[in-house]
């Protein structure tokens, strides 16, 4: 990948990120909580995967992307462990929302992880 391919597709992820971030009012509006989870998870993933793309490191799972955001950012101290704690529980959250038995998010399981995605969402485009 070209270095105006990566800043290419870098701008597009964080587009993506702040255009999934707008749909989680509509899901909130609708009463769709777990739908709103799975959108503000995936609004963080893609500006965390547009952080990592930066950088030139690559990974193929959602899994890969929780890790290396971990080591590269988070030990090192780059970005705020408190982000980093958010970013690995909403993962669990969509992964538990989308995939396990009986798990039904109401609105306070979504209402306090809206500032905090969008607080991990704009430090990551301020670092971009």
């Amino acid at each position: 990948m070209t270095d105006s391919e990566r800043r290419e597709l870098v701008n597009y992820s964080l587009s993506k990120a702040k255009s999934t971030l707008e749909e989680v009012n509509l899901h909130i509006s609708n009463e769709l909580w777990g739908t709103a989870i799975n959108r503000l998870y995936y609004a963080c993933y893609y500006a965390v995967s547009a952080l990592l793309i930066n950088h030139k490191i690559k990974v193929q799972t959602h899994a890969g992307v929780r890790r290396k955001f971990g080591l590269y950012f988070i030990r090192e101290g780059v970005i705020d462990k408190n982000l980093g704690k958010f970013f690995s529980n909403i993962f669990d959250k969509r992964i538990a929302g989308d995939y396990d038995d009986f798990v039904v998010y109401e609105k306070q399981d979504v209402v306090p992880l809206i500032l905090p995605a969008k607080e991990l969402i704009e430090r990551l485009i301020n670092k971009k």
